[in-house]
């Protein structure tokens, strides 16, 4: 009996240890109707999240008053959010359209790896971005020292390389496992648990690989965010006038609702001890983070933040104003 022509292809002169050259993608569902709403969805929340973040950074870079260490942090996170969701949902949006949703080995590979390099690196700015907020809340003196531009270029720098360097790791370790010839990722992307689900051997190492990967990425950061909000809150509640303390609290709240949002899913995703979740569970954290997440830090920021609204009321002035000339 001969294969279908959309199945993935193996090399024949390869044991049933080899590394499938195409993998198929389960997706979401499988029903015509739910994947049509999906693609609906999915790419309206894509385009938003697009807009959001390009006009953060066209706002950061265009604005002289928005050139300060917190929105240079602010501009990179946008940066980052539109490489993560793009990293995923193109090619998700096409796989709700597609009748085989299948994926070569290179693709899959480079999937997982650009998602995690631009998550990892999103977890370790969200550390700098706390560490900034500290030192203006509690070393308000030593603000300019401290966070000088170089500084502030350096630990941006340190982040994306971090973020890059870890994905590396974890992506070759988790391709060197064996797959015996399983080719169906119970997923809408190649992510690490479903693809170490999918392995027939190797397992251990990679889950060792992808724990300690979890503590330096996730538990450190968010300890260290702990650690600068406990510190924080600690500096504001010594504040003796009312209006001082809520002038201070807001220039973090932002900050601590966009941290909550991104550390809950994505902890809820990879430290949740493995035989309490199922691929049901998995996807749907999945599905928070890489599309609800990124659409509201925009909205977040923007809507709590006073310089960041003045600055688009003042292109969108200077954008009437040449249309009217």
């Amino acid at each position: 009996m001969t294969s279908p022509a959309w199945a993935p292809r193996v090399n024949e002169t390869s044991n049933q240890t080899s590394m499938p050259q195409e993998f198929i993608l389960l997706g979401l569902s499988s029903h015509p109707e739910v994947r049509l709403a999906l693609f609906v969805a999915f790419l309206t929340l894509y385009l938003v999240t697009l807009l959001g973040n390009l006009l953060t950074i066209l706002l950061v870079g265009s604005d002289p008053l928005l050139h300060t260490p917190m929105y240079f942090f602010l501009s990179n996170l946008s940066l980052l959010e539109v490489g993560y969701t793009s990293s995923v949902l193109p090619q998700m949006l096409a796989h709700l359209l597609a009748e085989h949703r299948d994926i070569s080995l290179a693709r899959c590979m480079a999937q997982m790896y650009f998602f995690l390099a631009f998550g990892i690196t999103e977890c370790f700015l969200l550390t700098v971005m706390s560490y900034d907020r500290y030192v203006a809340i509690c070393l308000p003196l030593h603000y300019p020292l401290l966070m000088a531009k170089r500084g502030c270029m350096a630990m941006v720098a340190t982040s994306w390389m971090g973020g890059f360097l870890v994905s590396a790791i974890n992506t070759v370790s988790t391709f060197q496992l064996s797959f015996c010839g399983h080719q169906e990722i119970d997923h809408f992307l190649c992510e690490m648990p479903a693809m170490v689900s999918l392995a027939c051997g190797g397992k251990g190492q990679a889950q060792i690989v992808m724990s300690v990967s979890c503590v330096f990425t996730l538990v450190c950061p968010l300890s260290l965010i702990v650690l600068s909000y406990a510190r924080i809150i600690g500096t504001v509640l010594n504040i003796p006038s009312t209006a001082g303390r809520h002038k201070a609290f807001s220039t973090c709240s932002s900050h601590l609702v966009v941290v909550s949002l991104f550390f809950g899913t994505v902890i809820s995703m990879y430290l949740r001890p493995r035989s309490s979740s199922s691929m049901g569970q998995l996807k749907t954290s999945s599905v928070f983070y890489i599309t609800v997440t990124p659409v509201l830090n925009p909205i977040i920021y923007s809507l709590r933040n006073k310089e960041v609204i003045c600055a688009l009321r003042k292109m969108m002035g200077k954008d009437v104003g040449a249309f009217q000339s």
